[in-house]
């Protein structure tokens, strides 16, 4: 499961700086407000990251927020997009959640992974 979520968690990333470059009439289209958007697919990448690296929360959180800085400097120079800064700070607080629920989850669970990627203190099988 920690290889899924790492996969995950970096087509996530993948995912969101392909997006924020396109120009505007090739991104998908939801239906659902453009902050709920941006919440959502930073929130589900903080959490990826948190469940698929189970170390250095914060250190996730101060990195995908610099990311989320980062591509939103970075959209100065493609034709049609326009850095803003409430999109940054949706961004980095959603990604500093996603993080947040993942470490709490880790922590509810005392799930630390291990040889068989299983939850702590549950033998599956015993040979």
């Amino acid at each position: 499961m920690t290889k899924v979520l790492r996969a995950l968690a970096w087509m996530l990333l993948v995912g969101i700086a392909v997006l924020s470059f396109v120009p505007p009439s090739f991104r998908p289209l939801t239906g659902t407000p453009h902050n709920v958007e941006h919440f959502g697919i930073f929130m589900l990448c903080g959490m990826s990251f948190g469940l698929g690296y189970r170390f250095a929360h914060l250190r996730q959180a101060i990195g995908l927020a610099a990311f989320a800085g980062a591509i939103e400097i970075a959209q100065v120079w493609v034709p049609g997009r326009h850095p803003r800064i409430s999109d940054f700070l949706v961004d980095a607080i959603s990604a500093g959640v996603g993080v947040l629920a993942a470490w709490l989850t880790l922590k509810a669970t005392r799930w630390e992974g291990g040889p068989r990627d299983k939850p702590a203190g549950i033998e599956l099988w015993r040979p």
